[in-house]
């Protein structure tokens, strides 16, 4: 395939890059009052990115000798990102409006569409070497938004906590890279699967087993996955929330997604070897985030936890190993994305009658009365996340389970059934304070329409009304699972 094509069919990335350099040279000669400008001219590069995966960029395959790949499985998970990162932008300048010195800069929306740059290029790697690039791109730029406050003791302490443990990450993953090379001689993800599929039935391979172990123990940081989720509650509490929001979201679907196409095209003939470690996690994840999150105070916290807790669901359909599975994983990507950033936008509009921001749990009670509609949303978000049919969460993990089954793992999807139980009861406990606790001070009200707006979007889609998107979802992450088989 010639430059050209290759160009096109890495188009996406191409714009969100030349946009983020163009932005960072308005933004260093306009100052702080082109914040504005640049914000919304970066949701119109994302919104660019996104008509760019119309092109070659879903359909092109193989580009760059094997480097880079442009399928539908990779433009599914970059639309997921393109979404996150666009409503991270969108609800960021009314949060840093404080007066406090720690206001919106527009190095903010800059640094979000590097970071989706790097996540573009994670979920169409094709080599280690590119997933490596593409996974610090993205990490480098989310260390700098955590510590976004500077003067917030807080945030600073989740940028250098998110900084210090990424690099040890980071050095894992390195480590599982350099093994797996140094035993297989390759880099490029369908060569260290011939490597893999050579080992005879029934003998080990030790170099290219330690290798994979390492590699997936680094994925398993970048997703937040038990026993590498240690940063995730403080990084989630100390940095801005609209930080959080971007992290619990978009970072969230390009590192599953990447561990997706490692898994099944690098380590596919592996499946014996990477399944337990897969099966583990998902399971070690279900339980500690649910069982974690049952005496947590601050709502950011509590949502961290749930984030480790639904990527232990994620892993299940991995687990699977089946396009089925893999399907399972991209539709639970996408409802958990729609219920995470409905979480956050309501949390955001937790503020005091001066306009301080609020976490605390105990500050939703009697909110049915005080705030009705967001209590009534926050309830649409907390039943759907705890998995309550009728709502879209039920059908994400009966996705996940149904394809455990298929694939003979009815002792893993049991397991995991019983541990949601346990879930529920942090999801139903946050239903419990808005609705049936005396009143606490009412919330600041604000003219965020924008935000409101979301939050309704976010609601429906989650509700009953969002079934009629369940068919052709499930049509097109059917597709997206198959360009890796």
């Amino acid at each position: 395939m010639d430059w050209i094509a290759s160009l096109q069919a890495t188009l996406p990335e191409l714009v969100l890059s030349v946009g983020a350099l163009a932005l960072m040279l308005v933004a260093a000669w306009g100052g702080q009052g082109s914040t504005r400008a640049v914000s919304w001219t970066a949701v119109a590069v994302l919104l660019g990115a996104g008509i760019a995966l119309a092109g070659p960029a879903s359909y092109a395959g193989v580009v760059f000798d094997g480097l880079y790949r442009a399928d539908a499985f990779a433009a599914f998970a970059k639309v997921l990102i393109y979404v996150a990162a666009a409503v991270s932008i969108v609800i960021a300048p009314r949060f840093f409006a404080r007066g406090d010195g720690d206001s919106l800069h527009p190095e903010y929306p800059v640094l979000i569409l590097l970071s989706a740059a790097g996540m573009g290029m994670m979920v169409s790697a094709g080599d280690l070497l590119t997933l490596y690039v593409g996974l610090e791109l993205q990490s480098l730029a989310a260390y700098v938004l955590a510590s976004f406050m500077r003067r917030d003791q807080r945030s600073a302490e989740a940028g250098l906590k998110y900084f210090v443990l990424g690099a040890l990450a980071s050095g894992i993953l390195l480590y599982g890279i350099s093994l797996v090379y140094g035993f297989s001689g390759t880099t490029l993800f369908t060569d260290i699967a011939r490597s893999y599929a050579a080992i005879v039935p029934g003998q080990h391979h030790f170099g290219l087993t330690f290798g994979l172990v390492f590699v997936f123990a680094g994925l398993a940081f970048k997703m937040s996955a038990v026993p590498f989720h240690m940063w995730t509650p403080d990084v989630y509490e100390g940095a801005p929330t609209p930080v959080t929001t971007f992290f619990a979201s978009a970072p969230k679907v390009a590192a599953v997604a990447l561990g997706v196409r490692v898994a099944i095209e690098a380590m596919g003939p592996a499946i014996g070897e990477w399944r337990q470690i897969v099966i583990f996690a998902s399971l070690a994840s279900i339980i500690f985030g649910a069982v974690a999150a049952i005496g947590q105070k601050n709502v950011k916290r509590l949502l961290a936890y749930s984030s480790i807790n639904n990527v232990g669901f994620l892993l299940v359909g991995l687990a699977a190993g089946t396009q089925e599975g893999v399907s399972s994983v991209l539709i639970y990507l996408t409802i958990y994305v729609a219920m995470t950033l409905g979480g956050f936008l309501i949390v955001l509009q937790m503020r005091d009658v001066e306009g301080n921001p609020v976490e605390t749990i105990d500050s939703l009670s009697g909110m049915s009365e005080t705030r009705p509609g967001l209590a009534a949303a926050m309830a649409v978000f907390m039943f759907s996340l705890a998995g309550i049919p009728p709502l879209l969460g039920f059908f994400a993990k009966l996705a996940v389970f149904q394809a455990a089954v298929n694939a003979g793992l009815f002792p893993l999807a049991v397991v995991g059934f019983v541990a949601s139980v346990i879930g529920a009861y942090y999801y139903l406990r946050i239903v419990k304070v808005m609705y049936f606790d005396s009143p606490a001070p009412a919330f600041q009200r604000s003219n965020a329409l924008v935000e409101y707006g979301l939050i309704t979007v976010l609601a429906l889609f989650i509700s009953p009304v969002g079934w009629f998107a369940l068919k052709p979802l499930g049509v097109a992450t059917m597709a997206a699972a198959k360009a890796l088989f």
